[in-house]
């Protein structure tokens, strides 16, 4: 028997809140937004991939877009309003 991915769903569920909440108020939106866009990642390739390569054919487009999204917030950094840019200033 497989192993039940209740866990994954779990850890995936924390870190979707969690993270959510950390890149909302803009603190540690870098860190936070790499590992969420590995998350993203990871769920595209465990659940949409195997059912077809294209993300259009297999339903998977919303874990790609969130992916990039989170690679383009890891790369750019949080805004002038958040509480990164008071801390580091």
């Amino acid at each position: 028997f497989p192993m039940p991915l209740t866990p994954l769903f779990i850890a995936a569920g924390v870190l979707e809140l969690g993270g959510g909440a950390l890149i909302l108020l803009g603190l540690f939106t870098r860190p936070v937004a790499f590992v969420l866009s590995g998350m993203s990642a990871v769920a595209y390739f465990m659940v949409h991939f195997p059912q077809s390569v294209f993300p259009a054919a297999n339903g998977g487009e919303a874990a790609m877009l969130y992916c990039f999204v989170f690679l383009y917030l890891a790369a750019a950094g949080p805004g002038p309003i958040s509480l990164d840019a008071r801390r580091s200033a």
